[in-house]
């Protein structure tokens, strides 16, 4: 948390958030966490309000989850109001994963994806370009080649503070800094900017009761299709496989795909070798050293 973070003003309760960004009584709720709260509403409503730490964290949430609606493809939980502090979203009432549900996501997931961006790393409309993915700030600075934007915005910045963190050694780093200079090489074919969730994590795919997937807590910008598709590989997901075929039914990927997931996870791996230290940097360097390898 940052020192402005501490010295800010106390956010208002998640009840009186409610209230105020739904324009109801509220009538009951309940914490789930340090950071989300279920409140209940007086015309039947649950309703999830989200406290953030960062200051401006609220406002890109609320910006990404507007953006990845818009496109009318994946279910996004509506958003109902926001100030830099919380965010207030509907409750997804949660429902067993299934096979149907899988195949409908990977189809949505592909036509969310062809919704595009104006550029790499443009930030949803409204939302800030300092943003977050999960704890960790995120820059939506912007580019048109894929690569270089890749390499200096999403993959250098975590790997500079891993090795300033002493989590990732100096010698290491050169690996991974050799497959950013191999980028344009190992990249596959170009592709134009797709709209990312970015940070498609099992945690954030919701199944919902009513047999459709629901995503929330995106790290939205203009990526790579294949980013998000790597990212939830990393961290499995039920029905994984159905997932990916249909995706790749409506919207095949490059030949070669298979041997770019590594490149695509090193943005998520460094990431969390920030956040969390040695076991995710491993995985990381892991994953440069088998991108650098010639293939057999």
């Amino acid at each position: 948390m940052s020192s402005d973070a501490r010295s800010g003003p106390s956010p208002a309760s998640p009840s009186a958030v409610a209230a105020r960004f739904t324009g109801r009584s509220v009538t009951g709720g309940r914490p789930l966490s340090g950071a989300l709260t279920e409140v209940d509403l007086d015309d039947g409503r649950t309703v999830i309000v989200k406290t953030a730490d960062a200051p401006g964290a609220a406002r890109a949430e609320a910006a990404g989850l507007r953006w990845l609606a818009a496109a009318g493809t994946v279910r996004i939980p509506a958003v109902h109001g926001h100030d830099e502090r919380s965010l207030v979203t509907d409750r997804v009432a949660r429902g067993p994963a299934s096979a149907e549900a899988a195949v409908r996501f990977g189809r949505d997931l592909a036509a969310l994806h062809a919704a595009g961006a104006p550029a790499f790393g443009a930030a949803p409309p409204g939302g800030p370009e300092d943003a977050f993915i999960g704890l960790a700030p995120m820059r939506n600075a912007t580019g048109n080649d894929w690569p270089s934007w890749y390499a200096e915005h999403r993959v250098l910045p975590y790997l500079r503070g891993a090795v300033d963190a002493g989590t990732v050694g100096a010698a290491e780093a050169a690996d991974v800094e050799r497959v950013c200079e191999r980028l344009p090489e190992l990249a596959g074919p170009a592709e134009p900017p797709a709209r990312l969730h970015g940070d498609l994590w099992n945690g954030n795919v919701l199944w919902g009761a009513d047999g459709h997937v629901r995503l929330i807590d995106p790290a939205a910008h203009g990526g790579h299709r294949e980013t998000d598709l790597a990212m939830l590989r990393l961290f499995g997901c039920p029905y994984l496989d159905r997932v990916l075929a249909a995706y790749e039914e409506t919207a095949p990927l490059a030949g070669g795909s298979a041997g770019r997931v590594g490149v695509h996870q090193l943005f998520p791996l460094l990431v969390h070798a920030v956040l969390f230290g040695r076991g995710y940097a491993e995985q990381a360097l892991a994953a440069a050293r088998a991108a650098l390898r010639p293939e057999k």
